[in-house]
């Protein structure tokens, strides 16, 4: 009864943190339609969207909406002859996170917040490159085009002959996942600490019976 009990527990703190995973889904999506466009009959739905190129000033030249179509992987990363392989890569990082974040239900929050946010990023892109093909009719399942739109001028690179301007158009999905990691790589120590401060403690109550 007590292992049924703390089934039902564990999985309700996965639902719960996996709403910042829908949550993100949703906003990603419902982002690129207004930003594609979207006709659907049936549901009395549509949008013109924005011409594929054009740009929309927001904060001057500091912040735009720049439509652009990404074939290959986050931040305009090109794939060549790789689409299915990405997709499908995709489809199995996305299930292989969902199932981490199960077995990783009891760990603290943030670890499990930046978990929910990879997976509504990959998510997110993945719904285009499955389904954006069939769904405006421009190529098969599997071969959509990833939305970008959000085009900042964050900061210019110029290392070791790599040289970047202004920051790679991105959407919602590229910034949670990116917004996950560094929360990995931000409390990394604590998520380690909090795993290693059990068996010190448990140690030295061994050293402490011995003692006695």
């Amino acid at each position: 009864m007590c292992g049924v009990q703390e089934l039902k527990e564990g999985n309700d703190v996965v639902v719960k943190v996996l709403f910042v995973t829908i949550f993100i889904v949703i906003a990603d999506q419902i982002s690129k339609f207004m930003i594609k466009g979207i006709d659907i009959p049936f549901l009395g739905i549509s949008f013109q969207g924005m011409p594929l190129g054009n740009s929309i000033p927001v904060f001057g030249d500091f912040l735009r909406i720049t439509f652009i179509e990404n074939p290959g992987m986050a931040f305009g990363i090109e794939v060549v002859d790789g689409k299915i392989f990405l997709t499908m890569f995709s489809i199995a990082a996305s299930i292989g996170i969902l199932f981490y974040l199960y077995l990783m239900r009891s760990e603290k929050l943030l670890f499990r917040l930046s978990l929910a946010l990879i997976l509504g990023g990959a998510i997110g892109n993945l719904i285009d490159r499955v389904f954006y093909g069939v769904i405006y009719g421009e190529s098969s399942l599997f071969h959509g085009k990833v939305v970008d739109f959000i085009d900042a001028d964050f900061f210019n690179i110029d290392f070791l002959g790599f040289q970047l301007s202004r920051f790679w158009v991105f959407n919602i999905a590229d910034a949670s996942v990116s917004i996950g990691v560094l929360l990995m790589l931000f409390f990394h120590r604590s998520f380690v600490d909090q795993k290693e401060l059990p068996a010190i403690e448990s140690k030295s109550s061994t050293e402490v019976n011995t003692s006695i």
